[in-house]
Formats: structure tokens, C-alpha cells, sequence
């Protein structure tokens, strides 16, 4: 066993992280966690930790706080106001050693050694300690943990313990942690436990076999509970014991149903092969997520490795597997903001899937094809037609928003974000858009993808008011910028909105061209009449933009310019948000910019900049940004990049990756897989100039001086594509699929299979731009 537990040897590979601090360990426990898309798990240390069972309370820092979860498994927690959150299941990898009646806890006695490594190679975390007890006895450990990637519905944990003296009274206990779980037991067997949550009736299914062989002979476990097993020896020092769990879930939306079977079928076939080939098996899975998605950057091994940490947690996140379920804006990693769902799917993590794993994105966006429902009444309560989507969404498509919270005085603050944050509709809209294109995925597009473009377009067009100045205005929404709240004609709301209006006309008459059956059959369905496409038409040409076409500036939202101007720069250094700094009376009367809003738009949509308008735009918004979330110093290094700034682009890069790969004691409640998102975006879309929405492949390439190569795949419309850049050179490989064209700064060119294309970038061989456009 000793030689699995050892990671890749390779460097740049293994994350680690040495000793214990109560100030650190949550935020290691998500850096570190496990996940495979189906199920989630947190980095906990597994032995030598005491029970957890308490509510996370302001006045005490948690030790520890182990979890694991089941992407779409939420409930109504007994909260104030009621808000649907993710529920952790039984936590099973907790092992509890007991020395000669004492057990071993991390708080008492001397932890000698303690480290944890994150082998993103493997997908699997690793952990060593060596602890003396009070008593003088040291024990040594070595543990491995993981998600399976080949088979989601499993679970393995495997541990080597050795003790340094004879005679020692030794009791290990494997079970799988059932308290506090505020779901109620409706199955407990010896290898199998079922539970029920309280509030929605969906059931969770858990199976699980364990063993420990004792200098390879195998012991007998007592077996006093489900799910429970107790082996007893006496000690001899140097002898090794050997422990090895397989766990599988299962889980079913409504308790007439029975996902116990399920469970025990996964159980069964793991059992049958054994760990060794359920081990092999994960590794095999995620060499070939790494062949499809790895990035390798030449010239800054730094970025190398948070661009593998952010492809790690990208690929743990995603389960093409089921449609039904999304990816919340901390993953399967933590608890914070309850495992909802937010706009940071579609825009920040959707770009990565379509291009490298498009079975992932389009089942996360078949999962707002069937929240649409939802969407819809959202639209109606709110007095508008079409679909207005959540800006916080669960399982079933409601809004899941709390409409208020209680401030630090204990009085209500209202949150208003779920009431105004409209602009998620055409986000939506935008990534199914961007999956069509890039893919050419018709069946979706007819079945789903239409109707989600229409309906996002129908709100908008009820959205979008005609006033006495003759322009159409969308008053009292918040955007990307949630220091400012009810404003109106929000730059990226509004030009989003005219966008998705335009795409939506755009995709009717293509199913009319292509499938005129779909087109009457959905039109038919929608009551979708032509007086309305005429409406449709009219907000296009009337909607403001907010754009001075004098200036090539966007205000971004009616009044902005007049606000206080402020330094943000002077609150560069403190360590609070800025909004906490100078007051929320403040915030909402300055220049002040919470994320990226009208740079975000740059990005989105950079048709709607025309000649040096991205440039005035970047220059004037980036000195007002206080970069108050995580998104958003990663959309301000792709817009850098495309600019051409790569010393900007590259600051904000590394902004962006340390939120996560540090220790911060703010990750406790989860990776931020928005960020990371943005990082793999700032880099393939940025700094390659990748674009995946056009006729041909794409790419225009602005490599940083310290950069000598930057290679990766992309998936595009059924091919397979190996790209490398480098400062003068771009040499793209057909690995899989038809010949395809192929854009290159400018430059299309056709790839044919089997014979890699070589485009030289020095100012020699490029074509002038009359050249181009002949």
C-alpha cells in the first residue's frame, strides 16, 4: 500500500500544506477538497480530529469542519428567513484510534509531523502525520482519499499506521459520522444507511465496506452498529496496519423511491475489483481529463500552477452525467452562500466546458432548461412576460435569494439582489449561445436552447419601458456592480439585453430555415405572435445603451458620472472590503465599483466597443474598481490581455489565484470556482485570444514577455485541436474530426487532419489589413 500513497513526483503537480492552525484549517480543508461532479468532499483530517456536531457560531473559530456533499441534495434548514441549502451527508472517513483507552486527538499531546498534499495529477489527497500521545506513545500515519472521476457514485479512503512500542492496547474505529445531519434515518443496515431529508423528501442512500489487514494478515471487526466497524489488537512496535474503505451513494428526488439498491449495486461492483483497480481506474479518468484540459505555460511555472489548481476544481465540479443539477458558486466545497447557484455559472465557468468539455456544459445548461418553469413565474410575479431566471437558484428554479438578513446591530437589511440582478437572464441566454456556436450542437439548440433564447428575449422586451423621450428604459435593477442598487439603464444590463433580443430573432428565423416544423411547433407553444416579434424589433433599435458616441465612453449606469469621485487607491491596502471601509451610505453616492460591470461587457460582447472603445473604457472604469468580489479581478486580466496590457493582465492573474491557493481564512466556506474560472479565461481567451463563436476557430495571441510557449486543446464544432503559441509562432494540430478553417491573427487558413498547420507571427509574414479584408 505504502507506494500508492506517495504523490507525483513531477513538480508543479502537488500542493502541500505543513503543520496545523485553527486560523488556516478550514481554508486548507476547501483548497484541498475532493470532488468528482456527483459528490464533494472537504479536506477534514480524518483521524485525530474530536466530533463536530454544533452550528457555525461568530464567537468560535471551528478546528475543523468536515463535509461532504451531493450535488443537488438541498432542504429547508431551520434558518431565519427559510433558505434552501446544500445538505452534508454522512461524513465517512472519520477514523478514531484509541491507545490504551485514550484516543488520539490532535489537540492533546504533540503533533511531530502533520502535512496534506493535494496530488492534482491523481485527484487525490494525501495526508502524513506522526503524534505523540500524552502517554508517550507516538503513532505515524499515512492516508489516501478520493472521489472517483471513473465511477461517481464511489468513495476510497486508505490508511497506514504504525506505532513505535510493543504491547499497546490498540482499538481503531471506522464509521461514518450520522450526527447532526438533520436528515432522519428510514434504513439502517450492517453495510447500509438511508436517510431522508425532512423538508423535500429526497433520500440519500450510503453503502460501505472496510478492512484492515495487520502486517498482511487479515482481522475480523467487531460490528456493533451500521456502518460501524471496531478492530482490537495489542501492538508490536514497527508492525503495519492497513486499513482500506470503499463507500457508494446513491440518491433519489422523492421518497417513494428507493436509491438503496442503487448504492449496494455501486458497492458491490467496487468490492469485486477491489481498491487497487478502483484506484487505477480514477487515475485513468483524470489522465485523460488532463490530456483534454490541461494548460501548460512555459516561462512562469507560478501560473502554471494555479492554472493546473483551477483545471483541477473545474473537472471535480462537473458531472455531464446529470442534467439536473448545476454548479454553485463554491463548488461541492463549503457551505457558503448554501450551494446555490449564481450568474457566475454561465459567464465564468461555462466558457472553460464548452471549449474543453462540452458534455459538462451542456448539461449545465439542460439544467436551466429545466428550471425554466421557474424562471417563468419568476417573471410573472414580478409583472413581466417570458422568463426572468433566479439570481440565486437551488434544485427547482425558484428564487432562493433571502430577501433580507440580519446586520451586526441584529437589525434586517434588506438584500435586493434578488429582486433587481435581472441581467442573469441574458447571461443564460449568452452561454447558450456561446455552447451552440462553439460546438454546433443542433439537437440542443432545437430541443432546448431555442426556447431559452426566446423567452430570455420575450422578458426583456416587456422588461424595457417606452418613456416620453421616445427610448425604451430598464429602471431599478442592480448590475454586476452590487454597490449601486435600483439604478437605471445599467450599461451591461441594458446592452445584454438588446443582445439577447437580437440573438433570439436571430435564432428563429434559423429554425424556420433549417427546421420549420420546430419553428412552428415552438412558436405555436410560446403563442409567440408576429405583432410581438414586431416589439421585439422596436426595443432593439430603442433600448438605451448608455454609450456617448462622441467619447466612445459607456456611463455605466444613468447618473454614474455625477456621482462623488473617490481614490480608490487610497483603500488599496486595507484589508476590509471598501464598502466596509467608508460605509454603505458612501459607497452608493461615490464612483466606487464593486466588480467588474462595464469591463465585464468589454469581454462579453466586444462588438459593442468599435475602433478604441475597449481601450477608452478599460482606462476609465479599472482606477474606480475596488474589487469587492473574487470575479473580478480575473474579467479585468482577460479584457487587459485582449488590450494588450500584459503587465496589467498578468497582476490581476495572480490577484485572482492567490484568493484560493493561499491560505485565506475567507476560503472556509469554499473554493471560489468563479475565479478560477476567470483565470483559465484570462489565459485561453485572453492571452490566446481564443474565440469560439465564430465561423472558424479563432485566436489571436498577445503572449507576456516572460512567456516562451503556451500550449492547450480545444474542443470546436467535433474536433479535437492541440494549439501551442509562442512569441512568433502558432502551430495548431488537427487531432480528431474534419478539416476545419482556422483564423490566426487575422489570417484563416484551412487544418487539415495529420498535417499540423505552422503560422508565423513575425510582422514579416503577417498580411496587411487590406490584405486580410481582400
Amino acid at each position: 500500500m505504502l507506494e500508492v500513497l506517495q504523490p507525483t513526483d513531477e513538480p508543479g503537480w502537488v500542493l502541500a500544506h505543513e503543520g496545523y492552525s485553527v486560523l488556516t484549517e478550514s481554508a486548507v480543508e476547501s483548497r484541498f477538497a475532493l470532488g468528482n461532479g456527483f459528490l464533494g468532499m472537504r479536506a477534514s483530517r480524518s483521524t485525530g480530529r474530536g466530533p463536530t456536531w454544533a452550528s457555525w457560531l461568530g464567537y468560535i473559530r471551528w478546528a475543523s469542519w468536515p463535509r461532504c456533499y451531493v450535488a443537488g441534495l438541498f432542504d429547508l434548514p431551520n434558518t431565519e428567513p427559510p433558505v434552501p441549502a446544500l445538505v452534508p451527508v454522512a461524513d465517512w472517513s472519520r477514523v478514531r484510534l484509541i491507545l490504551d483507552g485514550e484516543p488520539l486527538v490532535a489537540r492533546e499531546g504533540e503533533v511531530i509531523h502533520g502535512l496534506r498534499r493535494l496530488d492534482m495529477r491523481r485527484g487525490v489527497l494525501l495526508s502524513e502525520w506522526t503524534h505523540r500521545t500524552p502517554a508517550g506513545i507516538t503513532a505515524s500515519g499515512h492516508e489516501l482519499r478520493l472521489l472517483s472521476l471513473a465511477d461517481r457514485a464511489v468513495g476510497l479512503q486508505l490508511q497506514r499506521i504504525v506505532l513505535d512500542r510493543d504491547g499497546i492496547e490498540v482499538r481503531l474505529e471506522a464509521s461514518f459520522g450520522l450526527a447532526g445531519l438533520g436528515m432522519e434515518p428510514v434504513r439502517l443496515e450492517s453495510d447500509l444507511g438511508a436517510w431522508r431529508t425532512e423538508g423535500t423528501g429526497k433520500v440519500v442512500a450510503m453503502a460501505g465496506a472496510a478492512a484492515l489487514h495487520l502486517n498482511d494478515v487479515s482481522l475480523r471487526p467487531e460490528r456493533p452498529f451500521p456502518l460501524r466497524w471496531i478492530w482490537r489488537w495489542r501492538s508490536s512496535a514497527g508492525e503495519v496496519a492497513e486499513f482500506a474503505r470503499l463507500v457508494a451513494v446513491a440518491w433519489a428526488e422523492r421518497s417513494a423511491e428507493d436509491p438503496a439498491p442503487l448504492a449496494s449495486a455501486a458497492l458491490e461492483r467496487s468490492t469485486s475489483v477491489g481498491w487497487r483497480a478502483i484506484l487505477q481506474e480514477h487515475e485513468a479518468a483524470w489522465d485523460a481529463h488532463w490530456s483534454d484540459s490541461g494548460i501548460r505555460i512555459d516561462g512562469d511555472d507560478d501560473l502554471q500552477r494555479a492554472l493546473r489548481f483551477a483545471v483541477y476544481h473545474l473537472t471535480s465540479a462537473a458531472n455531464p452525467d446529470d442534467d439536473r443539477v448545476s454548479i454553485g458558486a463554491r463548488a461541492l466545497t463549503g457551505d457558503a452562500y448554501f450551494g446555490h447557484v449564481f450568474w457566475d455559472t454561465e459567464i465564468y465557468l461555462l466558457p472553460f466546458y464548452t471549449a474543453v468539455w462540452p458534455e459538462a456544459a451542456r448539461a449545465l445548461l439542460m439544467y436551466r432548461y429545466h428550471t425554466l418553469p421557474g424562471a417563468r413565474a419568476k417573471a410573472e410575479l414580478c409583472g413581466f412576460r417570458g422568463a426572468l431566471y433566479p439570481w440565486e437558484s437551488a434544485d427547482t428554479g425558484e428564487e432562493t435569494t433571502p430577501e433580507s438578513v440580519l446586520g451586526p446591530d441584529g437589525k434586517p437589511i434588506e438584500i435586493l439582489t434578488g429582486k433587481m440582478e435581472h441581467h442573469i437572464s441574458a447571461d443564460v441566454a449568452y452561454a447558450v449561445w456561446q455552447y451552440w456556436r462553439a460546438t454546433g450542437d443542433d439537437d440542443f439548440f432545437r430541443n432546448a436552447g431555442a426556447e431559452i433564447l426566446l423567452e430570455t428575449a420575450r422578458f426583456w422586451a416587456s422588461r424595457a419601458v417606452v418613456e416620453a423621450d421616445g427610448r425604451r428604459h430598464i429602471r431599478g435593477v442592480i448590475g454586476p456592480d452590487e454597490y449601486h442598487e435600483a439604478v437605471d439603464d445599467n450599461a451591461f444590463t441594458n446592452v445584454m439585453a438588446r443582445w439577447n433580443i437580437v440573438r433570439a430573432l436571430e435564432a428563429l428565423e434559423l429554425l424556420w430555415q433549417r427546421w420549420p416544423d420546430h419553428a412552428s411547433a415552438l412558436q405555436d407553444k410560446l403563442a409567440l405572435e408576429d405583432r410581438e416579434l414586431d416589439d421585439w424589433q422596436d426595443a432593439i433599435a430603442r433600448i438605451v445603451t448608455c454609450l456617448d458616441p462622441t467619447t466612445g465612453l459607456y456611463e455605466q449606469f444613468a447618473g454614474f458620472h455625477a456621482l462623488k469621485q473617490l481614490n480608490v487607491a487610497d483603500y488599496a491596502d486595507h484589508a476590509l472590503p471598501i464598502d466596509v471601509v467608508i460605509g454603505r451610505e458612501q459607497t452608493q453616492t461615490s464612483q466606487v465599483i464593486k466588480q467588474a460591470d462595464v469591463v465585464a461587457l468589454i469581454a462579453l460582447l466586444p462588438e459593442a466597443f468599435p475602433e478604441h472603445g475597449a481601450r477608452i473604457n478599460f482606462r476609465h472604469y479599472e482606477p474606480l474598481c475596488a474589487h469587492g468580489s473574487s470575479l473580478s479581478a480575473a474579467m479585468h486580466a482577460r479584457v487587459a490581455a485582449r488590450l494588450g496590457d500584459a503587465d496589467i493582465a498578468l497582476r490581476y492573474m495572480r490577484e485572482t489565484a492567490a484568493l484560493d491557493l493561499d491560505p485565506d481564512p475567507n476560503s472556509a466556506g469554499g473554493i471560489r470556482i468563479a475565479g478560477l474560472g476567470g483565470l483559465w479565461q484570462a489565459v485561453v481567451l485572453g492571452i490566446a485570444g481564443l474565440n469560439l463563436m465564430g465561423e472558424a476557430l479563432e485566436l489571436d495571441p498577445q503572449l507576456p514577455r516572460a512567456w516562451n510557449r503556451l500550449s492547450f486543446k480545444v474542443r470546436w464544432r467535433g474536433r479535437s485541436v492541440r494549439l501551442s503559441l509562442a512569441r512568433d509562432v502558432v502551430e495548431a494540430t488537427l487531432i480528431e474530426g474534419d478539416a476545419m478553417d482556422i483564423t490566426v491573427a487575422g489570417l484563416t487558413q484551412t487544418l487539415n487532419a495529420r498535417s499540423p498547420l505552422r503560422v508565423d507571427l513575425s510582422s514579416e509574414a503577417l498580411p496587411s489589413v487590406a490584405e486580410v479584408e481582400a
